[in-house]
């Protein structure tokens, strides 16, 4: 029986840890001491938004929102490393960046009233089409089953963007969900692909296929000169001469 591998494991949910670790900090820095963080969010348009790119993924509302998206991160973070080694650090960034971006481009925000958009929310929305893409595309056993994986667990979160409740930033769980499939997309012949079974050639050993014809042909000479040979001879009755006479 084979041992589970404890220090890929390890490896792979080290970094959604370590993430997540700041996230809290952060939360609590921000819960204590009133630092009013989510002015670091993204603000669609403006130019003081543009910070939010980079840090509205570390910051969260109340203890509900962290809460809530703390496994999630854990779960597909941990998939994403230990399936995904290879390109898992890339796929993060570009996820990452590419969601910032559109999020700044095309969210909400009053004209009044300034607009923040924040949470890691967003990434997971991102890790989570990705694994699912990523499994479906590469037509890979192992990984479709991850992909249902994902499904049952966080398939309800689909709901998420439509907006339904305006109060959370759908805009930024469907961009983080179209750029977790455009980067799925990109990498699909990098990292992990699905075996190509090839029948092996059988060597053919051409001297032994010549002595074969010539054994072959050999026979069938022999069988021909053992043919027996029937030949019919034609002769004229002379019954009809003799009665004539």
């Amino acid at each position: 029986m084979s041992k589970f591998p404890i220090a890929d494991f390890l490896s792979s949910i080290k970094y959604p840890s370590i993430y997540m670790l700041l996230c809290w900090i952060i939360f609590l820095s921000d819960s204590v001491f009133h630092l009013q963080l989510y002015r670091f969010g993204v603000s669609p348009r403006t130019v003081d938004g543009l910070w939010g790119i980079l840090f509205s993924p570390f910051i969260h509302g109340d203890i509900g929102h962290i809460l809530n998206n703390t496994l999630p991160i854990l779960v597909l973070g941990a998939v994403l490393f230990y399936f995904y080694k290879p390109i898992a650090w890339q796929s993060v960034l570009w996820i990452y960046i590419i969601s910032g971006v559109w999020l700044w481009i095309g969210g909400r925000n009053n004209a009044v009233i300034t607009n923040y958009h924040f949470g890691a929310s967003i990434l997971i929305y991102g890790l989570a089409t990705f694994i699912f893409f990523s499994g479906v595309f590469r037509k890979h056993k192992s990984l479709m089953m991850v992909s249902a994986f994902v499904v049952f667990m966080y398939g309800s979160i689909t709901y998420g963007i439509f907006p339904f409740d305006t109060a959370v930033s759908w805009e930024g769980h469907l961009f983080g969900a179209i750029a977790g499939l455009l980067v799925a997309f990109n990498y699909r012949k990098e990292g992990p692909q699905a075996e190509i079974y090839q029948w092996p050639e059988e060597e053919v050993d051409l001297e032994a296929e010549y002595n074969r014809q010539l054994e072959i042909e050999a026979m069938m000479e022999q069988e021909r000169e053992q043919e027996i040979k029937i030949v019919y001879h034609y002769k004229k009755s002379t019954d009809s001469n003799e009665k004539g006479k």
